[in-house]
């Protein structure tokens, strides 16, 4: 090789290759997947609210149905409904496979 061609990649430390869905889609087809289902909503603060995502709207308010509030992993209460300012969602994650 001469000082100008690259190196071939180390394929051994390469990431994995994404999952179709992870490539594919924008986040509001993935919001919009998840009504209905069990999400992970992570606030700001650090904790994580648990529930079925009832609905939500372009501010990012959350609508939970049979919500756990967990902090630091530990279930701390259990709620019938819950609503969630958007201003305090760091991100919601599918907790059931889509």
């Amino acid at each position: 090789m001469d000082e100008f061609t690259p190196p071939p990649p180390d394929l051994a430390a390469s990431p994995p290759p994404l999952p179709p869905a992870a490539i594919s889609g924008s986040p509001t087809d993935f919001l919009k997947g998840v009504v209905g289902k069990r999400v992970i909503v992570r606030l700001t603060s650090g904790v994580d609210y648990r529930g079925v995502l009832s609905c939500l709207d372009g501010y990012m308010n959350i609508a939970l149905e049979q919500t756990e509030e967990h902090v630091n992993g530990v279930v701390t209460n259990r709620y019938g409904d819950a609503f969630i300012r958007g201003n305090n969602v760091l991100y919601i994650s599918a907790d059931e496979a889509l």
